[in-house]
């Protein structure tokens, strides 16, 4: 049995990733979203909450994690943001493993890797698959979201490799600042071209 096609999607915050993400499942393409599988992880019951409770007293609550407080205890704090990753990133891993046992009969497999370039890596990708805007309709997006501030934006944007490094690190780009229509044909063109 041939190995699936492992395509990484990226791209830098308001880019359109999730909205491309959707396209490929409508194509029945199985994707990976690992921002999911951590809101999973860390919601009600999650098996992260305790080790996160541990590290960061009062950062979750019945709910899960109490996002707006465990970000406050992290923003700005490498130490403390490195502390945090060190507990997600294992797990999440465990999850990507599952998931590709579950789905190694497919053609292609999709994984939604918001800080791919970042932190994950390109190790295991077959390609990846960069989503872009132009800047302004990225703003505009992004300024658009509840308790969002130009301060909280350029931080994010600090963060995160620029567009313009990821567009040249890509091997695809999926240009979303143009309408839908043409977003999804350029995503069922990439289909068409990586799946076997």
């Amino acid at each position: 049995m041939s190995k699936p096609f492992i395509l990484g999607l990226t791209g830098g915050i308001g880019m359109g990733k999730s909205t491309v993400a959707d396209m490929f499942r409508d194509h029945g393409v199985p994707v990976f979203d690992a921002d999911a599988v951590v809101h999973r992880l860390q919601g009600p019951g999650g098996r992260l909450i305790p080790g996160i409770e541990a590290e960061f007293p009062g950062s979750t609550g019945p709910d899960g994690v109490r996002r707006a407080a465990l970000g406050d205890m992290v923003f700005g704090d490498a130490g403390a943001l490195s502390r945090l990753e060190s507990i997600i990133h294992p797990a999440v891993r465990e999850e990507r493993d599952l998931f590709m046992a579950d789905n190694a009969g497919a053609l292609l497999i999709v994984f939604d890797i918001p800080l791919l370039y970042e932190k994950t890596g390109t190790a295991g990708l077959d390609a990846v698959a960069v989503v872009s805007a132009p800047a302004e309709v990225q703003r505009a997006r992004v300024m658009a979201r509840p308790g969002m501030t130009a301060e909280k934006f350029d931080h994010i944007l600090g963060l995160q490799v620029p567009d313009a490094e990821k567009r040249a690190r890509a091997d695809y780009i999926i240009d979303t600042g143009t309408s839908l229509e043409k977003t999804r044909a350029a995503v069922a063109a990439l289909i068409a071209r990586v799946r076997p």
